[in-house]
């Protein structure tokens, strides 16, 4: 089975490739459009556009297409990816000593014995900061960072000393809930990561 990453970021890259997938990355580059308001059906739906538009684009014989989106909530704002350091700055001084909602959204469109189907999810996590100082944040901000990554910062890096607790998938946080992916898999395929 070939897999096709529908998405740009290193992060995802990484945590499939850590799980064992051989894949390839084929970006999205269609224009998204948001036509629902709950947070899990926004990145469901940007999900399902990525994957959709990657898979017709690339139509091939049992194939999976990921496609994922990831947004930041806290209290029915969403957070996707800030437009400068400015904002990114105001999004993590709201957020500072605080709980929010990561949501990830992922679209799997699968061509498979001549049959194409969708299998479409997502994982909410829970994730609370300490305090931050100005000064704090006005470093991380500077660093650059925050500038690609929803909600203004990454888990995973530099920022992880400002993070109390989680509730949920760490690795959805990063941006692909590899363990639920790798569980839908499995009710696709006897064993997701065996070669054709």
């Amino acid at each position: 089975m070939k897999y096709i990453l529908a998405s740009a970021s290193p992060r995802r890259r990484e945590l499939l490739a850590r799980a064992g997938f051989e894949f390839e990355v084929i970006p999205s580059s269609i224009e998204e459009k948001i036509s629902r308001t709950a947070p899990m059906d926004i990145v469901m739906e940007l999900a399902a556009q990525k994957a959709e538009d990657v898979f017709c684009r690339h139509r091939e014989p049992d194939c999976v297409v990921i496609g994922a989106d990831t947004i930041v909530v806290y209290q029915g704002e969403i957070f996707g990816k800030p437009a400068d350091k400015s904002e990114a700055y105001d999004m993590l001084s709201m957020l500072a000593d605080r709980t929010h909602q990561v949501y990830t959204g992922v679209s799997l469109h699968i061509s498979k014995g001549g049959n194409v189907h969708t299998r479409t999810f997502y994982e909410s996590t829970d994730v609370t900061f300490c305090p931050i100082c100005k000064e704090d944040l006005h470093a991380y901000v500077d660093s650059g960072d925050p500038l690609d990554k929803a909600g203004a910062y990454g888990i995973q890096g530099a920022f992880a000393i400002h993070v109390k607790r989680i509730n949920g998938d760490f690795n959805n946080v990063i941006g692909l809930p590899i363990c639920r992916l790798y569980q839908e898999l499995m009710k696709e395929f006897t064993n997701p990561l065996s070669p054709c």
